[in-house]
Formats: structure tokens, sequence, C-alpha cells
């Protein structure tokens, strides 16, 4: 398998090890068909951020700036640049926090601005070049920093209605789509993937509300459909489970 370099550092980013993964990611040249397709990108932002949140619960707010302006960049050794209509929403509003925390009023209301951008209608299971569902979350989080709490809702809303009108969806393969995440849609149960999918995006809203045990429930569901779901797990930290 030529992508084993970049499910091993997927794997350390799902065991909680973000330095180790971090680390693996830097020193290795990733060729196209090891970690394209936003996979590894997505390993090193993990990689950063998560780190960068504990430092922010920790109050160290001048070390998780720095590990967040890294994770907003693409090292060349990744084989690959950002994304078509990645935003980075993530990112910048925990630059925003730390910035705040710093005494930094207007940088960190320009962070909160950027990660305000981006589609705000949530979608079925993506492409990779689409927009990650939790953008959405810290769309409306940055909503709520700047004082926009209707259109901050609005955001959580449009998570769970998507999720609860299209849990009982039927998955129908487009035949003739192109970049599909990866190959296990033949052989993987994709009415099952919509299931988790949808859980997903309810459980992303109710966080963004602050109903943190239901959204917990529902990152639960998740897991015990694919245990591998990498965000599921990182937000039900973030449930306080």
């Amino acid at each position: 398998r030529d992508d084993l370099y970049t499910e091993y550092v997927t794997l350390l980013n799902l065991m909680g090890k973000h330095e180790e993964a971090y680390k693996a990611t830097v020193s290795h040249n990733f060729q196209t068909w090891e970690g394209a397709e936003g996979k590894i990108t997505t390993q090193f932002k993990v990689s950063l951020t998560e780190r960068a949140k504990s430092l922010i619960h920790e109050k160290k707010y001048g070390d998780a700036l720095k590990l967040l302006s890294e994770a907003v960049s693409y090292p060349e050794n990744l084989g690959e640049g950002r994304l078509e209509g990645t935003k980075d929403n993530d990112i910048y509003y925990y630059l925003g926090l730390c910035h705040e925390g710093l005494g930094d009023e207007v940088k960190a209301k320009e962070s909160f601005e950027k990660a305000t951008l981006g589609a705000m209608e949530p979608a079925g299971m993506m492409y990779y070049y689409d927009q990650p569902a939790d953008m959405i979350l810290y769309q409306g989080l940055s909503l709520l920093k700047l004082g926009n709490r209707r259109d901050a809702f609005s955001r959580f809303h449009k998570l769970i209605d998507y999720g609860e009108a299209h849990v009982r969806d039927i998955f129908k393969m487009d035949y003739f789509a192109v970049s599909m995440p990866d190959m296990s849609v033949f052989d993987a149960d994709m009415d099952e993937k919509n299931v988790a999918h949808c859980y997903y995006l309810m459980g992303l809203g109710k966080l963004g509300l602050g109903r943190t045990e239901e959204a917990g429930k529902d990152f639960k569901k998740v897991l015990s459909i694919d245990i591998n779901h990498q965000n599921a797990a990182i937000y039900l930290k973030q449930c306080g489970n």
C-alpha cells in the first residue's frame, strides 16, 4: 500500500500522540500517491491544532499561537497545497481565542471574521475537495464571539436539521462521480456511512448550542458505526467524554 505512511500518521493522531504525528509528518517527503486528496494535510493540521487546543486550555496563548500559525501553512514535503475552498475556520477560530487571551482585540476580531467564511449549508458524505462539515460549527462559534447569536444559531440548527432530514436516506452511487474519499465505497455499507455522517452533523450542531450531553451521545453513535471516525472522537472529547 502506497499510503501506509499516511495511515501511520493518522493512527498516531487517533491515539492522541499529536507531537509524534507532527514529527512523522514533517520528516517525510510525501509523494502524490501517498497523501494527496487532502489526507496528509488534514493530519498535519490535526497534529498542530489539537496540541494548540491543549495549550489554550492551559492559557499558554503565545505557544498555541505559534502552532496555529504553522497550521495554516503547507510545507513542501507534504506534496500538495491548500485545496480549493479550504477556509481553515477551525484554525482561525482558535487563533482568535489566542489573540483574545493575549489582549489583542483587533487581531482577535480579524481572526473570528475569517473563521465565518465559507459555505454555510451542510452536505452529504463528502468528496475530498468539499468543505468539511465542522467548518460550519466554527463559523457559528466565531459568530457568537462577534456577538451575532442569530446567525450563529442558524448555523448550528442547519447541521441538526440536515442530519435529522437525511439520516434515513438510501445511498445511490454516482458512477460518473470523481474524487470519492477512498475506494472503500465498493465494499462498505454506504447506508451505514450515511447514518454515521448524519449523527455526526447532529452532534456538531448540538455541540455548538452547548447541548454537550446530547452531542456526546450522537458522537458515540458515530463511533459505534465507524470506530475510526477521527472527528467524532475529537469532538466527543470536547463534550467532556
